[in-house]
């Protein structure tokens, strides 16, 4: 059981200082439970014996890792405070921080607030309106128990092949880093005294961020996920570095490393990067996580020669190591590399210190357990419409009209028949993306919430016709005259990571075809649903009349009927240079030879038919 509370145990005094917190803890702790503290396992291997007998520091949930399917946030609450209350039943009653990847909203749990993906937020350029979004996100994550979520992910992006595309703000440094703000909507705005660098956690409705990944993960040559990205140090400053200076500055309470390497060096394990650029140079005093099973690619083939891994991984920096399955190999390795000298135990005891910081800041010693009052704001009307907002400010107007002088949109709401086409028109697990129930997401109705064809009935008068068809048929396009305007809602899949790795970047599904079959009959906006930019075929551009970006909005569809019906104007500019053709990328808005089909920051609106 836990020690008794008595008058010399610092640790346990709220009203006593931080610094003194921690090292009144660290002086009881024995080298396995300094152990058990950098170690983070996954959900479906914790139990009260694993949690008390390792004395493990963190748990996670996976993506698509629930207590079970369609889980909701009471749920997950009582399954994060059973575990909670096996951790206060160890020695020294130290609670666990419990992690997941709530990257758009809590988007493991069923029914609540999904928003648009990071690539979608950088096209706002609304830094306020991301950092609403962040306190929102708070609130429902800390409502399912989880104190800490993986996100925001900061990658600055080179290459819109890379997989993991629609996780990044952009491909400019700039936007990235302003969109950071996410961070303080997230753990609260410190104050202005606050020391640089050091966590920072407002109070029990906040939740712990994580900047993520260290560093040049966006980067890489051809954009392939774990990749190497190749630079001087200079420019991986410039350009990868930098949104990291802004999470600092905030507070950020965690950072993350990449699994991709630098120059061939591997980010697990690069001393230089990790300890005397982010650590010393930077002033981060938060604690560095590795990511799941991150030590594991140190080492060639992946996976080989664990025990040097575990060395060369702690040695260079990491604090905390996801372990999701083998953590007792880790324990093993580790301490068997303490006890030789080949990891100093000056370098344990300052990563023990750096977790144990960050779990005083967040105030987990005093409030352990989930606040229950929170459970009403998951999924609630307000936190939607804060999504619904998102979503209208990150529509990005491409084409509006096949003459400048006769714009097509906004379309009309009184229109008698209107035809709806689209493998995304009413598929909510498509709206979404990846990310969102699991790693890769789903198709589908997955969640609570509106489809674009939804959106769309709702908006228009009541003696119009909406007819739906997943793909038009023959006779639906042979009666094309019936028709005032077509919809055309198409785009990617679901994906995540190495899966969304595209080296061809064409619209799914005969998309290109779908389009034009429509087009040539009827006349026709085009919806794109995706997560970066995409290869629009000439056919696409001469016969379509507007083409929006939707990116992947996530489960309020009806910010979308919003713009597209004219209630709203269009506000979004492109956070990514749109290609003509594949073999031009990377391209650079600032190479010789850059020569987009839409540049970076454009973006058309309809009342003045100008670039926003």
């Amino acid at each position: 059981m836990a020690e008794t509370t008595d008058s010399s145990c610092v640790y346990k005094n709220p009203d006593a200082p931080v610094e003194a917190r921690v090292q009144d803890l660290l002086s009881r702790m024995t080298l396995q439970e300094k152990i058990g503290q950098v170690t983070q396992i996954e959900r479906s291997v914790a139990s009260h014996d694993v949690l008390t007998d390792y004395f493990i520091g963190s748990v996670q949930s996976g993506a698509g890792s629930w207590p079970f399917e369609d889980a909701k946030s009471s749920d997950w609450a009582d399954m994060i405070d059973g575990f909670q209350r096996s951790a206060l039943a160890s020695r020294l009653g130290i609670p666990i921080i419990y992690g997941t990847d709530a990257v758009h909203g809590n988007n493991n749990v069923y029914g609540a607030t999904i928003f648009p993906h990071n690539i979608s937020l950088g096209a706002t350029r609304d830094a306020d309106l991301v950092k609403r979004i962040g306190a929102v996100t708070a609130l429902e994550v800390r409502a399912s128990g989880i104190h800490w979520t993986f996100a925001p992910c900061v990658a600055v992006l080179g290459d819109p092949r890379w997989g993991r595309c629609y996780e990044s703000y952009g491909e400019a440094a700039k936007i990235v880093s302003e969109m950071s703000s996410f961070i303080s909507g997230l753990q609260g705005e410190p104050p202005e005294e606050h020391p640089n660098g050091y966590p920072f956690l407002a109070g029990r409705n906040n939740l712990i961020a994580c900047a993520k990944h260290f560093v040049g993960d966006g980067g890489t040559d051809k954009g392939l996920s774990e990749g190497n990205t190749i630079a001087s140090y200079e420019d991986l400053e410039r350009i990868h570095v930098a949104p990291y200076v802004n999470c600092i500055s905030q507070g950020v309470c965690t950072v993350m490393a990449s699994f991709s390497s630098w120059n061939g060096s591997r980010l697990h394990s690069d001393y230089y990067l990790l300890t005397e650029v982010l650590k010393q140079k930077l002033g981060f005093k938060g604690f560095l996580v590795s990511d799941c099973d991150g030590l594991e690619t140190i080492s060639e083939p992946q996976g080989s020669d664990n025990r040097n891994c575990v060395k060369l991984g702690i040695n260079a920096g990491i604090d905390m190591v996801m372990v999701p399955f083998k953590y007792q190999q880790f324990i093993e390795d580790l301490t068997d590399l303490v006890e030789s000298g080949e990891v100093p135990m000056a370098r344990i005891n300052d990563a023990v210190e750096r977790i144990l910081k960050v779990k005083f800041v967040a105030g987990l010693f005093e409030y352990p357990l989930t606040d229950r009052s929170l459970l009403p704001t998951v999924g609630c009307k307000e936190h939607r419409e804060v999504a619904r907002e998102a979503v209208r400010k990150s529509l990005v107007l491409l084409k509006n009209g096949k003459n400048d002088d006769k714009p097509f949109l906004p379309l009309d709401r009184t229109a008698k028949r209107i035809l709806v086409v689209g493998t995304h028109a009413d598929n909510l697990g498509n709206q979404c993306g990846g990310w969102t129930k699991t790693k890769s997401g789903q198709s589908g109705k997955i969640t609570i919430g509106t489809t674009l064809l939804d959106a769309i009935k709702a908006a228009v008068g009541d003696k119009t016709e909406v007819i739906y068809e997943k793909t038009p048929s023959k006779e639906t396009l042979a009666s094309c005259e019936d028709f005032s305007y077509a919809i055309v809602a198409l785009g990617e899949p679901p994906y995540a990571e190495m899966r969304g790795d595209n080296a061809e970047l064409t619209i799914p599904l005969n998309g290109n075809n779908i389009v034009t079959a429509v087009a040539e009959k009827i006349p026709t906006l085009v919806i794109l649903f995706t997560g970066r930019p995409m290869v629009l075929e000439m056919p696409v551009l001469e016969k379509t009349e507007a083409l929006v970006a939707a990116w992947f909005p996530g489960t309020e569809g009806q910010g979308m009927a919003d713009v597209i019906f004219g209630d709203y104007d269009f506000e979004g500019k492109l956070p990514v240079s749109w290609f003509k053709r594949v073999d031009q990328l990377p391209l650079n808005v600032d190479g010789n030879f850059y020569d987009p089909l839409f540049p970076l920051g454009f973006g058309l609106n309809c009342n003045s038919g100008s670039l926003v």
